[in-house]
């Protein structure tokens, strides 16, 4: 992507915190294949473009880690649809080389997990799924270091027990960009990424994303509604 459209993209996220919601049209800026999202649902994205995704569960304007609030991506509708299957091979990337599912999203060990725990070697590169901007760059309680990217199609990514974060809360990445590399911070017994996919603070199943056997997006649409729910739409 050229520096100049780069920048554009930049600058279209960063003004929806001084713009208000109510005022918004669909962001749509250049360079942006619009066939990602179903605008007939997608009203609006409103103006928290650099606030963390960790909480459904608390008030929408509740701090639920450093300078964060949870950020909602359905503006004044109920659903959006993400078409997964539009997207060009060049827009989407895995996040990481040769690895494997260690531990999977869902029950574990009585508990709940959030994410996909993914498993390369040590200090391996970690990348953008997809282009976006850095909401979150920093340790966080059992996360370890942890980034977390806005992206424009709704979804928010997170990458986390990083060694080492390659990037800072503001930046603009491109897709396959380096975030950072692979690590055991925070509460980890081995190194491994623990990658989650959120919208609207509620965390979904990265299966729905990506086929992690095989590395390769999937192809479908995935509709988002507000109670959390989420249809797969071949």
């Amino acid at each position: 992507m050229k520096p100049i459209k780069r920048l554009v993209i930049a600058i279209c996220l960063l003004l929806q915190a001084v713009v208000p919601s109510a005022a918004q049209s669909p962001l749509q800026p250049p360079g942006y294949r619009s066939a990602l999202i179903d605008y007939n649902t997608f009203e609006s994205i409103p103006p928290y473009p650099l606030k963390t995704d960790f909480s459904m569960q608390r008030p929408i304007h509740m701090p639920v880690a450093s300078r964060s609030t949870v950020y909602d991506p359905f503006g004044g509708g109920q659903s959006f649809t993400v078409h997964l299957k539009n997207i060009a091979d060049n827009d989407w990337c895995y996040l990481l080389g040769k690895s494997q599912v260690i531990s999977p999203y869902g029950g574990r060990g009585g508990r709940h997990h959030a994410g996909t725990d993914i498993k390369s070697f040590p200090n391996d590169t970690v990348r953008a799924v997809f282009a976006g901007v850095v909401v979150m760059s920093e340790p966080f309680a059992a996360y370890g270091n942890c980034v977390q990217i806005r992206h424009m199609n709704g979804l928010t990514t997170l990458y986390s027990h990083n060694v080492k974060n390659l990037v800072q809360t503001g930046d603009y990445v491109e897709v396959g960009q380096p975030v950072a590399l692979e690590g055991r911070t925070g509460r980890a017994t081995t190194e491994h990424v623990h990658f989650e996919i959120r919208v609207a603070g509620q965390h979904y199943d990265s299966e729905l994303l990506f086929d992690h056997d095989t590395h390769q997006l999937q192809r479908h649409s995935l509709q988002f509604d507000r109670s959390g729910q989420v249809k797969i739409i071949k």
